[in-house]
This record gives structure tokens, C-alpha cells and sequence, in this order.
């Protein structure tokens, strides 16, 4: 790997740990590096685990107050994100490499709509009051996806919070800081054990995440994240059209 192939990697991680901790969407920068630094598809999607996760354990840490009295709902929740992040990278693991190649523009898509429509999402779950075992069922099924992908799961994350009837933004972000932490956690173990993982591009990520992630979140506070929203979701919508020119089209 040339320098300036790590430096691109390395700003990519850390403008993924950035949006990561400020509104989510990491994954639309940081997958799509590695897929044009050469790195084949389900390797670059384990090494996008491992390069973002430090960054979102940093992020987790830095919303250590906001996280106090959120207990009650951290722990079946957390559960929840580890068993569905194991199933998720396992199914990954079993995806044949040209399958999973077909699927990265569905995928893609499928996270930018969700992360699209997130804001309008968690509107109308404002006036919904569900019991926590629904929350936990469907953060099950979320951790699922984000063991197998992972773009937009924080915008369903938050959905699910906000049908708990959490109003309190920051709360909310650090809990669901927590859970992709736990999230990607169990399912960077699955990928190291099977050695998916590509540590040249892999390493120099991780320091750019962990870089990212922690200053995006102490800067969380004083952001608008609708700004940060609107870079994410054109760079989404960007990576989405690209991939299925270059999947459909070029191929």
C-alpha cells in the first residue's frame, strides 16, 4: 500500500468515525474506499467493521454521561445487538463473493432510503409508546442487518428508541453509540476468526476512525446535524448510483 493510498484510507475512516458519531451514515465513505483501494467486496465490507469499530467504541465512551441512567434499556437492548450481530456476520461470511457483489448496490440502496427517511421515521414514532420487548425484537432484526452491512443502521437504531418514547437527541445517540459498538463488536470477532479481514488497509483505518469517531462526538453538541445529514446523504445517494452503473451497466 502506497502513502497516498493510506492517506486516503485513513481520512475516509476518519470522516466515517465523524458522521458516525454526529448523525450516522460512516459506511458510505468508508466501504466504498476500500472497494476502490482494491480490496474485494466481503473483505473490504469485514475490514470496514474492524476500521470503524474503535472509532464507535470512542464515540461510546465520550457519551459516558448521557449513558448514566440508561441501564434499563441498555441491557436486554445490548443483547439483543450482540446475538443479531453474530447471525449477521455469519450469514456474511456464508454470502458467495459474486452474490454478495450483485447485492452491494441493493444494500447500498436499501441504507441510503432508510437513512433518507430517517427523520420523517422517527416523527411519526414520537406519538407511539411501545412496551421494551417489541424494542428488543426489532433490535434483533436490526443487528442482523448491520452484522451483514451495517450502512443506515444507526437511523433504525434511533427509530427504535424513539418508540420507547426517548425524546432527549444525545441520549439517544449515545445509547445507539453503544449498541453499533456491540453491534460491529461481535461481528469484527466473527471476521478476525475467519480471517476476512485485510490488516494493511485495516490498521491504518482504525487509526482514522478512532480519530474521528472520538472528535465527531465531542463536537457532537455544539453540530447541526441536519448540515452533517444533507453531506451524508449526498454522498449516499453518489455511492448508490455509482455502484449500480458500475454493477449493472459496466459490468
Amino acid at each position: 500500500m502506497n502513502p497516498g493510498t493510506g492517506l486516503f484510507l485513513f481520512s475516509a475512516a476518519a470522516i466515517g468515525g465523524g458522521l458516525n458519531s454526529v448523525a450516522g451514515g460512516g459506511s458510505f465513505v468508508a466501504f466504498p474506499a476500500l472497494l476502490f483501494s482494491g480490496v474485494a467486496p466481503i473483505p473490504a465490507n469485514a475490514t470496514n467493521s474492524v476500521a470503524l469499530w474503535p472509532g464507535s467504541a470512542a464515540s461510546a465512551i465520550a457519551y459516558r454521561r448521557e449513558l448514566i441512567d440508561a441501564r434499563h434499556e441498555l441491557v436486554p437492548l445490548g443483547a439483543a445487538a450482540l446475538a443479531g450481530g453474530l447471525a449477521g456476520s455469519i450469514l456474511l461470511l456464508r454470502t458467495p463473493e459474486h452474490s454478495f457483489v450483485m447485492l452491494i448496490p441493493w444494500l447500498l440502496l436499501c441504507a441510503t432510503v432508510l437513512f433518507s427517511a430517517g427523520g420523517a421515521i422517527r416523527a411519526r414514532m414520537r406519538d407511539v409508546q411501545a412496551p421494551l420487548s417489541v424494542a428488543v425484537v426489532a433490535q434483533l432484526l436490526i443487528s442482523i442487518y448491520g452484522g451483514y452491512f451495517g450502512g443506515g443502521m444507526g437511523i433504525m437504531m434511533l427509530a427504535v428508541l424513539s418508540l420507547l418514547g426517548m425524546t432527549d437527541i444525545h441520549k439517544m445517540n449515545g445509547i445507539k453509540t453503544v449498541l453499533a459498538t456491540l453491534v460491529n463488536g461481535i461481528a469484527v470477532v466473527a471476521f478476525v476468526v475467519a480471517k476476512m479481514v485485510d490488516w494493511g488497509p485495516g490498521v491504518v483505518m482504525i487509526a482514522g476512525g478512532i480519530s474521528g469517531g472520538y472528535a465527531g462526538a465531542t463536537i457532537a453538541r455544539r453540530v447541526d446535524a441536519k448540515h452533517v445529514r444533507t453531506l451524508v446523504l449526498v454522498i449516499a445517494w453518489g455511492m448508490t448510483v455509482y455502484f449500480f452503473v458500475r454493477t449493472y451497466w459496466l459490468s
